[in-house]
């Protein structure tokens, strides 16, 4: 592949970043949440590993927010009509960036109690 559709590849790609971002309220929140954390990290001086589990689950729940996205997207223009099996595969995507920001803030509970209470 060409170096210039390498560069057009990474484009689209960031217009999908500023698509989830401008058009998803929740994305939002998690980008608010990742500054808040990352602010709390740099606060507390946390770990290199540490920052790695951080960096992991910021990125984790990014990521899970775009493929919800993109799989609502994508059912809405097969399936304009309600049908509950479209209804279903929402849900389970929606439960994916459920079960991802659980595990941040799960991993931000064991990381920041310490230097809250310690």
């Amino acid at each position: 592949m060409s170096f210039r559709k390498r560069v057009h590849s990474f484009r689209y790609a960031f217009q999908g970043l500023s698509d989830l971002i401008r058009s998803q309220p929740n994305a939002r929140i998690h980008v608010l949440v990742a500054a808040a954390v990352t602010a709390l990290g740099c606060w507390y001086r946390i770990s290199r590993l540490e920052w790695a589990a951080i960096i992991i689950s910021i990125a984790l729940v990014l990521a899970m927010e775009a493929v919800n996205t993109a799989l609502e997207y994508l059912t809405d223009l097969v399936s304009p009509e309600y049908h509950p099996l479209a209804g279903k595969a929402k849900d389970a995507a929606a439960a994916a960036v459920l079960l991802s920001a659980m595990g941040a803030v799960i991993v931000g509970l064991v990381i920041f109690i310490p230097h809250f209470f310690f």
